[in-house]
């Protein structure tokens, strides 16, 4: 037997920190003393207990070392879960690094401070970007956050996220960029006038061969093409956490994915006898679009039909919006199950996709 004071030495953990992971029934000791309160601690626990500070170390939420000790002999659900982590840290760091790139920038004028972001790229794909994501924007007067579009620049390139809480639309133009990785939220009317420059530069002078400059720094952005330019403020507040919602971000792939054509599919849910069921919440009744799909493949169901494969329920106005948006042609629908968001996306574009929030059944 070890007592606690020993089991800190040989794990590298402290005293307190042990008292605390028992407290907390991550860690137990094998014994304590009825009469004096000491901990004792076996040869076993050795290992546990290191496990239990590497983590510690790499930040890892205690509720997570808990699954971690648990699992510790299946590598793969520890495995799982330490990537997971890796992608909160660094998703992280990146936010960091936006947040002093904009507070550097607010120390002064642009000129003074080499922090300022600029991303080059093609008219064509900025424009594109813009399309796949501005349906997705949010008109609540309450929620002035969501009434915007968001700039996220990465290495080598811009994702465009936009989203009004019952829908989500994430769009990527690749890109040269000049400085270090930052974000800009800009208000719908600053991103309908850059869509209007983008259309009047590419058709002046050939969209396909128009190179288009985006510079941002602190609370401002200015878009140039062709020798004009538009310029806007930022909305002060903070765009919500959306990679938490992309699909795949828990490493998983989804359940099921299914090839539809969107024509087809547009056809069928403008159909004047488009099927749906009512809904009600709040003291309102909703018509909801059911997704079904099975080995024949996704199809629109009816009130009185069941598939024996995995089916969700959706905003059939939202559907078209996202279906409208991603473009004719084939596109893929991935489901997870009805409580899950559904994804639509271009089969020949991972980086574009839609995701809408279910309607409970």
């Amino acid at each position: 037997m070890r007592s606690i004071g020993g089991l800190a030495r040989a794990s590298g953990l402290t005293v307190s920190a042990l008292r605390f992971y028992d407290r907390c029934g991550v860690l137990t000791p094998a014994l304590v003393d009825p009469v004096t309160g000491y901990r004792w601690y076996t040869g076993e626990q050795v290992a546990p207990a290191r496990l239990v500070a590497g983590l510690r170390r790499v930040g890892l939420p205690l509720a997570e070392i808990g699954v971690a000790l648990r699992h510790r002999h299946e590598p793969a659900v520890v495995g799982r879960l330490l990537d997971a982590h890796l992608r909160r840290l660094e998703e992280g760091l990146a936010d960091a690094r936006r947040e002093l790139s904009r507070v550097r920038a607010l120390l002064g004028p642009e000129e003074e401070h080499p922090s300022a972001t600029r991303v080059v790229l093609s008219c064509a794909a900025l424009a594109a970007a813009v399309d796949a994501v501005r349906f997705a924007v949010g008109a609540d007067a309450g929620l002035p956050v969501l009434s915007g579009v968001l700039f996220d620049v990465e290495p080598d390139g811009v994702r465009l996220v936009a989203t009004d809480r019952h829908r989500l639309a994430v769009a990527r133009a690749g890109g040269t960029v000049d400085g270090p990785a930052t974000r800009a939220l800009l208000p719908v009317a600053v991103v309908d006038r850059v869509r209007a420059l983008l259309a009047a530069a590419g058709s002046a002078a050939g969209v396909g061969a128009v190179t288009v400059t985006v510079a941002l720094t602190g609370t401002r952005v200015v878009v140039a093409a062709e020798g004009r330019e538009v310029a806007g403020s930022t909305l002060p507040d903070d765009f919500p956490d959306y990679r938490r919602l992309l699909p795949r971000s828990t490493g998983e792939p989804p359940a099921h994915r299914f090839p539809v054509d969107a024509a087809a599919l547009r056809t069928a849910l403008r159909a004047p006898d488009a099927p749906t069921v009512d809904r009600e919440h709040a003291g309102r009744t909703y018509e909801v679009t059911v997704l079904g799909a099975d080995d024949r493949g996704l199809r629109v169901l009816g009130p009185d039909e069941s598939t024996a494969g995995v089916r969700v329920g959706v905003d059939g106005r939202y559907l078209l919006d996202a279906l409208d948006a991603a473009g004719g042609g084939q596109l893929v629908l991935e489901l997870d199950g009805p409580i899950a968001p559904l994804a639509i996306r271009r089969p020949d574009d991972e980086d574009a996709f839609s995701i809408l929030m279910p309607i409970r059944l």
